[in-house]
């Protein structure tokens, strides 16, 4: 067939990607990519100007930046629902992949790869009450599912994310579960600390997240101050600004708890290459989200060797399995609890260390785009057989 003799032509339709983990999982993919290894001949992507900008520059990968991707939202979808199509037959695209379930664009065939949980976990809109936001919720969830249904292919990060979004779009034929990397900077990362040898020196917990209502961080607090009142000279770092809502809860929390004493330290706005150095001078990592897809931020502590106590909810028991402790990110005390067995068993803590880190070595950039483009070029195939 003509695509195996000249190669293929594979779009990108990354106008909707905003976010830090959807900006770095196209960073990764494209980065590692090897065009021969399937047969493509070039990627051309579609997106706005800024993120183009981050993009590696490489003979086969053709950026385009049509001017109503530097619009409002509105006109984005009317470009996304209109002209898209044509751009993409302009350049004899093969087979579109859409990097946002919130798609507007009806090009066939098309893979469409899932980033988005809140829309679907139980439980998690009850957080946001009613209002815009859970409205935004509910239209993104009926957006993504449309898109689902009329893909050849969707991806999935996990499989746990899998299972809870075909309850709410219906059974997919042709899914793929292919996990996003982490820089190899975390892993080489090692820690400037020796564990504390007595109570004089504080043991430092590091919570690395966005502060938004389902992460859950002012629990992380209280469980902080319980120890605190039982002796442990601990203290938490907490990297990340939020939304208002969340905001309020963590500094209520901090007031209520800290009283006289300082425990928690807050970093708000911190570029992602400076988070290596903060890990390498934490003791503990804490993960408290009861709301992910595949969360990045736990991966990089995990690759970093930490001892983590980790939330229960989601795909984290998925990824992390028994290289840490558990707790409900929703109840303090299961936190403390959770911390404590840490502070407590030297021999715990060199376990879970360990085996994070060894788990962590199956989450590569370069694995995940030979998997991503292996799919997308077999999806293509079956069709065209």
């Amino acid at each position: 067939m003509e695509w195996m003799r000249l190669g293929m032509i594979i779009g990108i339709d990354a106008s909707r990607n905003r976010s830090g983990g959807a900006i770095a999982h196209l960073i990764g993919i494209l980065s590692k990519f090897d065009p021969s290894r399937h047969e493509i001949k070039e990627i051309h992507i579609w997106s706005y100007r800024s993120l183009l900008d981050q993009l590696p520059e490489f003979s086969w990968l053709i950026k385009h930046n049509p001017l109503p991707l530097e619009k409002h939202l509105l006109k984005q979808i009317i470009w996304q629902a209109v002209s898209f199509k044509k751009e993409l037959d302009s350049v004899n695209c093969d087979i579109l992949f859409s990097t946002s379930g919130t798609t507007f664009c009806f090009f066939k065939p098309m893979v469409t790869l899932s980033q988005d949980m809140l829309s679907y976990e139980p439980g998690v809109m009850d957080y946001f009450g009613f209002g815009a936001f859970r409205l935004r919720l509910q239209c993104i969830l009926f957006l993504q599912n449309l898109a689902f249904r009329r893909s050849q292919g969707v991806i999935f990060l996990s499989y746990y994310a899998g299972k809870v979004i075909q309850k709410s779009c219906g059974h997919l034929k042709n899914i793929a579960f292919i996990p996003h990397g982490v820089d190899e900077v975390f892993r080489e990362v090692h820690s400037k600390r020796d564990w504390p040898e007595n109570n004089d020196q504080p043991i430092n917990c590091i919570y690395v997240s966005n502060v938004d209502m389902y992460k859950h961080q002012w629990e992380v607090v209280k469980a902080i101050s319980a120890l605190r009142s039982e002796g442990y000279n601990i203290k938490l770092k907490i990297v990340g600004g939020g939304t208002v809502a969340a905001e309020k809860l963590l500094d209520d929390a901090v007031k209520i708890s800290s009283g006289r004493e300082n425990f928690v330290e807050r970093e708000e706005f911190v570029a992602h290459k400076e988070i290596p150095a903060m890990l390498s001078e934490s003791d503990i990592f804490v993960f408290a989200s009861s709301c992910e897809n595949l969360p990045i931020t736990l991966i990089e502590g995990m690759a970093v060797g930490l001892p983590i106590a980790c939330s229960d909810r989601g795909p984290m028991p998925e990824v992390l399995s028994d290289g840490g402790t558990y707790f409900n990110p929703e109840d303090y005390l299961s936190i403390k609890k959770a911390i404590e067995r840490i502070l407590f068993s030297s021999d715990l803590r060199s376990s879970i260390s360990k085996q994070a880190k060894s788990r962590s070595l199956k989450y590569t950039w370069e694995k995940c785009s030979v998997d991503t483009f292996g799919y997308i070029a077999r999806v293509y195939r079956e069709i065209n057989s």
